[in-house]
């Protein structure tokens, strides 16, 4: 008997290590790590109300797509926008994304995605907000929440308030990877 309960007491601890190893697999896959002049931002992904945005950023993250670009649009208090590859807001990767509104609140550190007038218009362009911005609640997709970090992205330079933001001199994503990616 004892001798069934150490086979059995091993083959739960496998199942649990091997549970657990796939967890934090798939966490990885859905989180990405933002390098800053200042430090790594750790951002969490949202498939579940976003997928298709998700899955874009994703794939031009694995294209190293954002590295080196842009935070063009910095206005205090409101949010930091990126994913510019011309850096000055008019442009993007070519493709885009039919919306995918939800009511989940615009606060501090959520990831949403720019676009123009047009609900299917985003891109690659997306802003993180320095503080709650309800207004904008079911009016863009929100993609990601900064999990940790947002001490980093409070350090971005700020644009001109009376130019709407626009930044001279601006700093920029060093990199942005999806953490499963990444070996540490």
């Amino acid at each position: 008997m004892r001798y069934l309960r150490i086979v059995f007491g091993f083959i739960f601890g496998l199942l649990i290590m091997t549970a657990t190893e796939t967890a934090q697999t798939a966490d990885l896959e859905n989180t990405l790590y933002m390098e800053l002049k200042t430090g790594r931002v750790i951002i969490t992904l949202r498939p579940d109300i976003a997928p298709n945005h998700v899955a874009r950023i994703k794939e031009l993250a694995r294209e190293e797509f954002y590295d080196g670009l842009l935070f063009h649009r910095v206005i205090e208090g409101f949010m930091a926008q990126t994913g510019d590859p011309d850096g000055n807001g008019t442009g993007g990767s070519g493709k885009n994304l039919v919306a995918e509104f939800s009511m989940e609140p615009h606060q501090r550190g959520t990831l949403s995605m720019a676009r123009s007038s047009s609900p299917n218009s985003a891109d690659s362009q997306f802003f993180i907000v320095f503080d709650d911005v309800p207004h904008l609640n079911g009016q863009y997709t929100v993609w990601g929440q900064v999990e940790s970090g947002m001490e980093h992205v409070d350090q971005i330079k700020m644009g001109v308030s009376s130019m709407n933001g626009k930044v001279f001199d601006p700093d920029s994503i060093i990199t942005l990877r999806v953490a499963a990616d990444v070996e540490e």
